[in-house]
């Protein structure tokens, strides 16, 4: 849905694992065909994830269109065909559901375009960013502002505690070979207990999970102000503080604190005007982000270690050091997180740093 290859006149074939599955497949695509006029010759690949879902592209009549293929004994796609229809009713750019096979699991879908917002970012010069940033910033707002208690499922304690235990389970223990002393684990269990404490202090709203340059595409038409979005299939109701800190620390790209600020600052000004529950102290705003900042990075450093360790895609765990200096950057900010700096630390055989910057690492 966000490759960017260019695909020569002969489309690349479209492997299948199972004869079956292929045979239900073109039956599928062959009905709908005639509705939508699709080219089912024109076929081929568009997502390189190696995850159960897959995208495929297809030329039509007015351009082309997407394809999902999600095998429904792995994949549920009810949480995307209902998030879809939340943010395109809250006046965002997403792919609209033209046809949901549920049984089969497959799916036509709108093609946004070809281009990820993290393909045109000019990661030497931050400011020239701005304008792609602010139209995130439009895009996040509208989202937050169609919030509704009920609908999603709650980012709640229990997820909260899932997520950190990624960071012993798979960073520390499985790529590092630490094992925890009964000291060390009873640091890392108060600390954790207070940053989920923290966290679950902000006000709730929806929470897209993701929201960062990988999933915000450039969409086809230049006249388009707005920005599409991908990859809200997890989406939760939760902290005000997740997307935006998503958005500015993000998991491939790293900016220095200035950036960070300006544009945080912007979202959190056109928070206020929209009448978002953000706190009227921007300090008090800002370290909350912190804050949920920190969560997410610690789980997403456990991520990217199970996902070197288990499923053998070695790339993600090269973008570890990154997330090292989020944490160790965020927990030498504030006194009440020094024992976390310490073990990380230990663990991680370095001294603390001097200074404060999000880096370019």
């Amino acid at each position: 849905m966000s490759d960017s290859v260019s695909f020569p006149a002969q489309p690349p074939a479209v492997s299948w694992a199972d004869p079956g599955r292929e045979a239900a497949f073109h039956a599928w695509l062959a009905a709908i065909a005639p509705r939508h006029g699709l080219q089912p010759a024109s076929l081929r690949p568009a997502s390189a994830d190696a995850s159960f879902r897959r995208y495929l592209r297809v030329d039509a009549a007015d351009g082309s269109k997407i394809v999902m293929d999600a095998p429904p004994d792995k994949e549920n796609c009810r949480p995307f065909v209902q998030v879809a229809a939340l943010m395109q009713e809250a006046g965002l750019l997403v792919p609209r559901v033209l046809e949901w096979d549920e049984a089969q699991g497959f799916m036509l879908l709108d093609d946004l375009g070809t281009q990820t917002m993290i393909e045109v970012v000019d990661a030497q010069q931050p400011r020239a960013n701005l304008p792609l940033y602010t139209r995130a910033i439009d895009a996040l707002v509208d989202w937050q502002k169609a919030s509704r208690p009920g609908v999603l499922p709650a980012y709640d304690e229990a997820l909260l505690q899932r997520e950190l235990a990624l960071f012993p389970d798979w960073y520390l223990k499985q790529h590092r070979g630490a094992t925890l002393t009964p000291a060390q684990q009873a640091t890392l269990d108060s600390q954790f207990r207070l940053i989920v404490e923290r966290n679950l202090a902000a006000p709730a709203v929806y929470v897209h999970r993701d929201f960062m340059p990988r999933n915000l595409m450039i969409p086809r038409d230049p006249a388009e102000p707005r920005l599409g979005v991908l990859d809200f299939q997890d989406a939760v109701y939760g902290p005000i503080t997740y997307d935006i800190a998503c958005l500015m620390r993000d998991a491939f790209l790293s900016w220095d604190e200035e950036f960070v600020l300006d544009v945080t600052v912007r979202y959190w000004q056109q928070a206020q005007k929209a009448g978002l529950p953000v706190d009227t102290d921007f300090g008090e705003f800002y370290r909350a982000v912190e804050w949920m900042g920190l969560q997410r990075h610690l789980k997403v450093a456990g991520i990217f270690a199970r996902l070197t360790l288990r499923d053998g895609k070695p790339k993600y765990l090269a973008d570890a050091p990154r997330f090292i200096a989020y944490i160790r950057a965020t927990t030498q900010r504030y006194r009440e997180l020094a024992p976390l700096a310490r073990l990380i630390d230990e663990i991680e055989g370095s001294q603390a740093v001097s200074g404060y910057a999000f880096g370019r690492l």
